[in-house]
């Protein structure tokens, strides 16, 4: 019943769901996805507006992949900043990354402390996220956005330096 609804009706959901996501392709994505989840039988009871179940289930759906996708993006953004400095230049970069080395330098002296002591652990001591959050009392949650501040901040300022 459901699925029929969401087929007959798919032009008007996908021009509503596309007006509160602000994009038509992800609207019909997510109407896309909606289809295939609905596998499963009808729920429970009968619904007094099917359309209105069929918009919430898309937004909620939607809602879903953004955090997931949110969370994605961090985790790669962090593994990313890893690899701010280069270790092993090669020799065309040598300059350039002594350059990049005194600007990170300086870049750390104006971190907050705990930002720094987080920096310097993984960069220097090489310990897990973990381990640092046990070292200093906190949690692993607030470590990796720490870091994560500290790193966006650090290649901020080097790039600036570079100008």
């Amino acid at each position: 019943m459901l699925r029929q609804l969401l087929v007959d009706q798919y032009d008007d959901l996908r021009q509503r769901l596309a007006r509160r996501l602000g994009s038509d392709d992800l609207a019909s994505e997510t109407l896309h996805e909606l289809y295939l989840r609905m596998d499963r039988a009808d729920p429970a009871g009968t619904l007094r507006s099917p359309s209105t179940y069929l918009l919430t289930a898309a937004v909620n759906l939607a809602r879903d992949r953004w955090r997931t996708e949110g969370r994605r993006a961090r985790r790669i953004t962090v593994d990313a900043l890893y690899d701010l400095i280069d270790e092993n230049p090669g020799p065309d970069r040598a300059v350039e990354a002594q350059s990049d080395l005194d600007a990170f330098r300086r870049a750390l002296t104006r971190l907050t402390p705990r930002q720094r002591s987080i920096v310097m652990a993984v960069r220097f001591e090489q310990l897990s996220q973990p381990e640092i959050a046990k070292r200093l009392n906190i949690s692993r949650s607030l470590v990796q956005l720490e870091l994560q501040r500290a790193l966006e901040f650090c290649q901020v300022y080097i790039e600036a330096k570079r100008i």
